[in-house]
């Protein structure tokens, strides 16, 4: 009887026909008939921002489509991450076309929809961030100007990124979701399983600590190598070590900054459920994870002198309404490649050590 008891439970929870509105009543979340100041607010530059976030990723995609300095392995990574970004706003200015007042007109599919549109735009984001760190971990780490990866897997890889994107994005809608168990249901998305999103942050968390790692190895393995550098060239190895570390703080304090609190908030939501209150602070934290994908490339693109110089003759010609000549070709500024920089620097050093310590008949 206890078994039967619990299957009937079961079946009547699994019912079909609740829709949206049942499942955030179902965990006490508003969903408000008018707009509120905070939601306009949200709207009002939320748009904007989304907006500035796809016309920014799609400068850089466009620049590395043109300049054929940027066919490069590096370069092709930093375009899929600038696509993410781009997609990662075009999710974003969805998910506010539908929500507030507008969430009651969803069905069931639109919100899983809706909400798996920025879980691919997000972790398609993270991934990159995760292949950019393992492919200048692999180049500085064996004393390479460029990596050595063919384009057939950088391809594969990109399409990886995607794949497991796509994967984490469909999860929740077709298997690990709470409409079959509704005590497991998210305060923040409602139709959400609470341990998908302990599983969500965790996934995210561990790429974090990753790229710690890798930034960290990169280093120590720079700061070790420089040590064996002649005393004229202190100066200098000094200031490379300096500019590597702000490097290093820039990526790391970005993904900190923008991603920390929705990634604890998720947590805390899936371990507390109701009590955690996380429903309050979800909007803030979305915004500012969405930060992330203008922060990207700024920190990747911006810093880089010929970037720089093929995002103005792009705007040039947009000013001119098409009305430009064929680019020419730009000096390449070593400056402005801090890794390529920092190799070719310790390369230079080790080559003159090792000539310094060859026996005199080796010399002859």
């Amino acid at each position: 009887m206890r078994v039967l008891f619990i299957e009937n439970n079961m079946s009547s929870q699994c019912n079909s026909s609740h829709n949206v509105t049942f499942f955030y009543k179902l965990v006490e979340k508003e969903i408000r008939e008018n707009w509120t100041t905070r939601d306009s607010l949200l709207l009002g530059l939320g748009l904007p921002f989304s907006l500035i976030v796809v016309l920014a990723n799609l400068l850089v995609m466009v620049a590395i489509v043109l300049n054929h300095r940027f066919h490069l392995p590096i370069y092709y990574l930093l375009g899929n991450m600038a696509a993410a970004d781009l997609f990662a706003g075009l999710a974003y200015a969805n998910l506010i076309l539908n929500t507030g007042p507008w969430t009651r007109r969803l069905s069931k599919t639109q919100w899983y929809i809706r909400s798996a549109l920025v879980d691919i735009s997000l972790t398609s984001s993270v991934a990159n961030l995760l292949a950019v760190a393992f492919e200048r971990h692999q180049t500085i780490i064996t004393m390479q100007l460029h990596s050595t990866m063919s384009k057939r897997r950088v391809l594969l890889l990109i399409v990886s990124i995607w794949v497991a994107g796509i994967i984490m994005g469909l999860v929740p809608s077709l298997f690990w979701n709470c409409e079959c168990d509704h005590d497991d249901c998210s305060t923040i998305a409602p139709l959400y399983s609470r341990r998908f999103l302990i599983f969500w942050a965790g996934l995210n968390l561990l790429t974090f600590f990753i790229m710690v790692i890798m930034y960290s190895r990169i280093f120590f393995y720079v700061k070790c190598q420089s040590r064996n550098v002649s005393p004229h060239t202190m100066e200098e190895r000094q200031q490379t070590v300096i500019n590597l570390m702000k490097t290093i703080s820039m990526v790391l304090g970005a993904f900190v900054i923008c991603w920390t609190p929705g990634l604890i908030t998720l947590l805390v939501d899936g371990l507390m459920g109701k009590n955690s209150n996380a429903k309050k602070y979800e909007k803030y934290c979305l915004v500012i994870a969405e930060c992330n994908s203008l922060v990207n490339p700024i920190i990747y693109s911006l810093r880089d002198v010929e970037m720089r110089k093929t995002f103005k003759w792009i705007l040039s010609c947009l000013c001119r309404k098409g009305d430009c000549q064929q680019r020419e070709s730009l000096p390449t500024d070593t400056g402005s490649q801090l890794t390529e920089k920092t190799l070719t620097t310790l390369h230079t050093y080790m080559l003159e050590d090792q000539v310094l310590l060859e026996p005199e008949d080796t010399k002859r």
